[in-house]
């Protein structure tokens, strides 16, 4: 049994890796307990694959690359961001939602909340960011303890932040058991299940029409072996662009297979579809390709988290919980309800 007044089995500082939904999630609730936290981020700023790309054309645009939205099951979800994110930055998304079904007939997909960050996705994650320590542009290479048995964490450019009694990794898990092994943590690495851990790639398409796609409708999902989502970006609540900017995204297994190939012959390909499957006539002008190496999880269920007592390890991700926006936050709350469990947080 753990003593939870001995001071060296209480978490006092903790350093996070990755900074989207599943990191900070962890960092909150962490920080108000009273638990020292540090983020790490590799990416120029928060967000994870809750990510919005800004674009030039026309000025001060933006589309969401990565989720499109994200729908609320667990009353505690909505009372995190509630509580931490506010009310401002995100909102419900209504609109015509279709998809396709195995008869090729359209139909229009089951009614629900879906929300959306505003003005951005990124807005969200953005504003649950707000007061923590986030080192942005730093990507850590390995980890190792120091002789008083703390974690120090040494990134590419060689620079040492030191002085973690644990560490939470939150990258997908190609980039998290890499990280392990470069640590000589192999073993931990080596514990992971393989069918959970398999995450697949996404193309993603960001075509501007000037003068409107001329769409009947503000998403779809076709039958097609291409092309798994398209989205009237424009249609979401907060942006205010002229013309409309629209997101695709591939078929996971086609994103896969074609994970190499060049960005332009994606963007051909998925815009025929979208215009085939969408009935669109209008041309785009300004098309930006994005490729996500690691989109979405092949398994839909998960231990929720990991936790490596002896090691002083955690790993919490969507990835271990079915993959959903909510995913990543239903598993940072278990992996925290579960150290507090354990007596190694206070406060809670």
């Amino acid at each position: 049994m753990i003593d939870t007044q001995d001071s060296q089995t209480v978490i006092r500082r903790l350093a996070i890796v990755g900074s989207g939904l599943a990191g900070l999630t962890a960092a909150r609730k962490l920080a108000a307990a009273g638990v020292d936290v540090t983020l790490f981020e590799k990416s120029r700023g928060p967000g994870g694959r809750m990510a919005s790309k800004r674009l030039s054309k026309p000025a001060d645009s933006s589309a969401d690359i990565g989720a499109q939205y994200f729908t609320i099951r667990n009353p505690a979800f909505r009372q995190f961001l509630t509580d931490h994110a506010g009310t401002g930055c995100w909102g419900t998304w209504g609109g015509r939602f279709r998809y396709q079904g195995a008869d090729n007939g359209w139909q229009s997909m089951r009614p629900a909340e879906r929300y959306v960050g505003i003005p951005r996705m990124s807005a969200i994650t953005r504003s649950l960011s707000s007061g923590l320590a986030v080192r942005a542009g730093v990507r850590i290479a390995s980890l190792d303890r120091d002789g008083d048995d703390l974690w120090r964490l040494t990134d590419t450019e060689g620079r040492v932040y030191e002085g973690f009694d644990t560490v939470l990794l939150t990258p997908p898990p190609a980039q998290t058991i890499d990280l392990l092994k470069d640590s000589g943590l192999s073993m931990l690495a080596n514990d992971f299940n393989l069918q959970i851990s398999r995450m697949q790639a996404c193309w993603t398409v960001m075509a501007y029409f000037p003068e409107g796609a001329g769409a009947d409708f503000e998403a779809l999902m076709p039958n097609s072996p291409l092309l798994n989502w398209a989205a009237n970006n424009s249609s979401k609540p907060g942006r205010q662009d002229e013309g409309e900017w629209w997101v695709l995204h591939g078929d996971p297994d086609w994103s896969d297979a074609n994970t190499e190939a060049a960005p332009d012959q994606v963007a051909d390909q998925l815009l025929k579809e979208f215009h085939q499957y969408g009935d669109i006539t209008a041309a785009p002008g300004t098309v930006n390709v994005h490729r996500w190496l690691y989109a979405r999880p092949k398994a839909r269920t998960g231990p929720g988290h990991l936790w490596f007592q002896g090691e002083r390890i955690a790993i919490a991700g969507d990835w271990l919980d079915g993959g959903r926006v909510e995913g990543a936050f239903n598993s940072a709350d278990g992996l925290v309800s579960r150290l507090a469990s354990l007596g190694l947080v206070q406060g809670l």
